[in-house]
């Protein structure tokens, strides 16, 4: 599309054909950071050369901006929001679901319930069955659907609750929750991937140039993630001062759409409960997750509150990948005896104590009259 209508770097950056596909973009960016279902469906119409135009450069147009922030928590979240958006259309697009699918899976099945299946291998067509009023059902190979899983919440997508069937994993239709549905689900993380490790390549790519021309987008996208980490915080009404930096760390991944993993999230949820922040503000910590459910998110909160988890040591969560500091960074933390967040916590707190208790007025010395002088 960049050759036939002879769309260069310039173009895309500054020229007034490509204004469409800017404004766009920022409106993609937008809702990477503040929109939970990510970014919005209805955009340029594709059906006309201008509408493909719109999307395709808009995309790429993000990218740049991306990229040039050089921050990678922006980058997660911006790839999580264009793999949901991704979802949804492969819901609705039973013609190329099927191509998109061979792309990333390497053993799938298409089927109607109750007939023989039709298997096909990446790079072999695949003979599209007529849709009965079921639904088709997918399947597909147990390696490909354990590649996935692990980044997925939720019952139906844990082992001991799937159907295997010589090493062939069938996605039945449920009542709301159709078996396309739920290979878009599992396509989503193979997109989401695919657009974090590209992106990567192409942060080491941008020059000083692109960068000072970018300034202005990235300004906007900074700050917009700066201010939703900063209202996730506040979510909890406590000062943010007194938390350790695991703990902030872990609020503002989250915040961010970066996927903490399962120890980091245990971690987060006994800490809240130590500190007796109400359960509605744990689970509001965990909104931003790439995979935020509210039923299981707020089911998995009630039983470490209810089950009284206490946090992890300093040294587990070295161990785990959940400490960002690093030696140097925080002087409180380079202490010897400071091996468990809480003592950071409690160290903190009484520091502001004795800060506050310095800066209190003394009473005055009261004087005794002249009269009892004597």
């Amino acid at each position: 599309m960049a050759a036939k209508h002879n769309i260069s770097l310039d173009d895309l950056l500054e020229g007034a054909l490509m204004e469409p596909a800017r404004k766009r973009a920022r409106i993609r960016l937008v809702d990477s950071i503040q929109s939970k279902e990510g970014v919005e469906l209805s955009g340029g119409d594709i059906h006309t050369e201008e509408g493909r135009l719109i999307e395709a450069f808009s995309f790429y147009y993000a990218r740049l901006v991306i990229c040039a922030s050089e921050d990678e928590r922006l980058l997660a979240r911006w790839a999580q929001a264009e793999a949901t958006r991704a979802e949804h259309l492969l819901i609705r697009d039973s013609q190329n679901v099927l191509n998109i699918a061979n792309t990333y899976i390497s053993v799938l099945e298409q089927s109607q319930p109750g007939r023989s299946a039709q298997r096909g291998m990446i790079g072999t067509d695949i003979q599209s069955l007529r849709q009965s009023q079921d639904g088709l059902e997918w399947k597909l190979g147990l390696a490909d659907f354990i590649e996935v899983c692990p980044r997925i919440t939720g019952n139906r997508w844990r082992l001991p609750n799937c159907d295997i069937d010589s090493g062939i994993v069938r996605l039945h239709n449920e009542q709301k929750y159709s078996s396309t549905a739920k290979l878009a689900r599992l396509l989503r993380e193979h997109i989401k991937s695919d657009v974090e490790r590209e992106g990567i390549a192409k942060m080491a790519e941008v020059t000083t140039d692109l960068a000072v021309r970018l300034a202005e987008p990235v300004g906007m996208v900074r700050n917009l993630l700066a201010q939703k980490t900063s209202d996730a915080i506040a979510l909890v009404g406590a000062e943010e001062d007194d938390w350790p930096p695991c703990m902030r760390k872990a609020v503002a991944d989250l915040s961010a759409g970066v996927n903490v993993n399962h120890f980091g999230r245990l971690f987060l949820a006994s800490m809240a409960s130590t500190l007796a922040l109400p359960q509605e503000s744990c689970v509001e910590f965990f909104r931003g997750a790439p995979d935020f459910d509210q039923g299981t998110t707020s089911y998995q909160v009630a039983h470490v509150y209810q089950h009284g988890y206490t946090p992890s040591g300093c040294g587990k969560l070295k161990v785990n990948h959940n400490c960002p500091v690093l030696p140097g960074d925080d002087r409180l933390c380079d202490q010897p005896w400071l091996d468990h967040p809480l003592k950071y916590i409690r160290a903190t707190q009484r520091r502001k104590q004795r800060q506050q208790q310095a800066q209190a007025p003394k009473d005055p010395v009261e004087e005794t009259p002249n009269e009892a002088r004597v």
